[in-house]
């Protein structure tokens, strides 16, 4: 399962992703917020960040106008490693060197297009482990 979180900024881009996901046989959690209403992205940063590090959700995907914001809040959950990507090189790399678990992107930034073929990156690469295993063990290890 994936969870999906945004603010009022990211809920366009949200509720395509969202669609997209479901539509490529993806079960998805939708954390909020659910409207253009202003809101505020930590919560919603959060929302994802507890579903990942709980084991209730694989991946997840966090939207904000920036994608900023909204991937530092997720960063603030032990076990998170939420990357902001505004490529699919980015998403790739992250997944491959660090594991990434959480996707950050931001809707005032990129296109659905380009979000669509971020997200296919990001949660089709695996993690090559190696070298890269000890590093984020490291990362893990200091927020203990």
């Amino acid at each position: 399962m994936i969870a999906i979180g945004c603010d009022h900024g990211g809920f366009v881009l949200k509720e395509r992703i969202k669609a997209y996901l479901e539509t490529n046989g993806y079960e998805v959690s939708d954390v909020g917020c659910h409207s253009k209403e202003s809101c505020d992205y930590p919560l919603f940063g959060h929302a994802v960040g507890k579903a990942v590090a709980s084991g209730e959700c694989e991946y997840g995907i966090a939207i904000c106008t920036t994608g900023i914001g909204i991937s530092i809040s997720a960063n603030k959950i032990a076990g998170v490693r939420c990357a902001l990507c505004s490529e699919p090189l980015s998403a790739e790399m992250t997944r491959r060197h660090n594991d990434a678990n959480v996707l950050a992107m931001g809707a005032g930034l990129i296109g659905g297009n380009m979000a669509e073929r971020i997200v296919d990156v990001f949660l089709n690469t695996e993690f090559e482990g190696g070298r890269h295993a000890r590093r984020v063990g490291q990362i893990e290890d200091e927020v203990k």
